[in-house]
């Protein structure tokens, strides 16, 4: 029987594609991992459901596995529950700051329905000023909005909590 946490150690080397500074376990993403038989079976939840690099995650999680010497390989999809930014350690949320990319905060219970998205302060990433707008709630992925600094004048990626 092979250790779920080397497994998990492989898994740590397969990186999100749109969020490279982050592998897929500390994203959260990887939901667990087991050995049934000869067989390793990893279960994932997507970031969110039309998520355009799950099939790129799924096809570098078998690399991974295979490379290290496990030639049966079946990647899960679970939906539900759906995956949260909540999920995302402090250190996750840290990384993204070294990367450029505002974190989320913190979901945690909100209204099931809202009229409008609740406007919270972005920290820029880069001085950590809080005098930063948002100059498109759509960035270079789905997840993100683009947000300007007027402290240090950078622009940076905000991940948007889900």
């Amino acid at each position: 029987m092979i250790a779920s946490a080397d497994l998990l150690e492989i898994l740590r080397e397969v990186k999100d594609p749109e969020l490279p500074a982050l592998d897929i376990v500390e994203l959260g993403i990887v939901r667990g991992v087991e050995t049934i038989n000869d067989r390793v079976v990893v279960e994932i939840t997507p970031t969110y459901s039309g998520c355009p690099a799950l099939k790129m995650i799924e096809d570098e999680i078998v690399i991974a596995l295979n490379g290290r010497g496990y030639p049966n390989v079946t990647v899960t999809t679970s939906y539900s529950p759906a995956w949260s930014t909540d999920w995302l350690s402090e250190a996750a949320k840290e990384k993204l700051r070294e990367a450029g990319i505002a974190p989320p905060h913190a979901v945690g219970i909100e209204p099931l329905v809202s009229l409008s998205r609740a406007k919270h302060t972005v920290e820029c990433p880069y001085c950590g000023s809080a005098n930063t707008e948002e100059k498109s709630e759509f960035g270079s992925t789905a997840c993100k909005a683009i947000f300007f600094c007027n402290g240090c004048h950078q622009p940076f990626d905000w991940f948007k909590p889900l």
